[in-house]
């Protein structure tokens, strides 16, 4: 979201050190890894701010997310074209969209979780995520 390594990593960082301050406070332990999401979120937003220029959130890495290693080499090398061609057909939709595909199909959010960390309800995130599914299977079936 930052197109920044050093920024990744220091807005990483900053996450794990608010993580282990508020550690004790946190009631509900089985939530840590949402807890990290919103916090990393708030910071990335937070310097978008400070910076005083407008920025997109976009910039998706396809190195950032890795898939399991395949026995077959064709099978690997298909699957990373596939990798490559869909995050660069999220770039073309709407931040919001892209951000709550990303937090669903790629980390693993639940609905749940994903409506609190946007401050909207369930309903909202299974809408959005069924029009992001939707415009990419149409983007990548006209592309075969």
């Amino acid at each position: 979201m930052v197109k920044n390594e050093n920024l990744t990593d220091d807005i990483v960082q900053i996450a794990f050190i608010k993580l282990y301050e508020n550690l004790g406070s946190i009631r509900n332990k089985s939530s840590i890894k949402y807890w990290l999401f919103k916090t990393a979120r708030n910071e990335i937003y937070s310097g978008f701010r400070r910076s005083s220029t407008k920025h997109e959130v976009s910039g998706i890495d396809a190195e950032a997310f890795e898939f399991e290693a395949s026995i077959n080499i064709e099978n690997e090398l298909e699957l990373k074209d596939m990798r490559e061609i869909l995050l660069m057909e999220l770039e073309n939709l709407p931040a919001d969209q892209k951000e709550i595909f990303i937090l669903r199909e790629f980390s693993g959010l639940t609905y749940k979780e994903i409506a609190s960390l946007f401050s909207v309800s369930i309903e909202l995130v299974k809408s959005r995520l069924y029009k992001t599914r939707r415009k990419l299977v149409n983007r990548l079936s006209v592309m075969n």
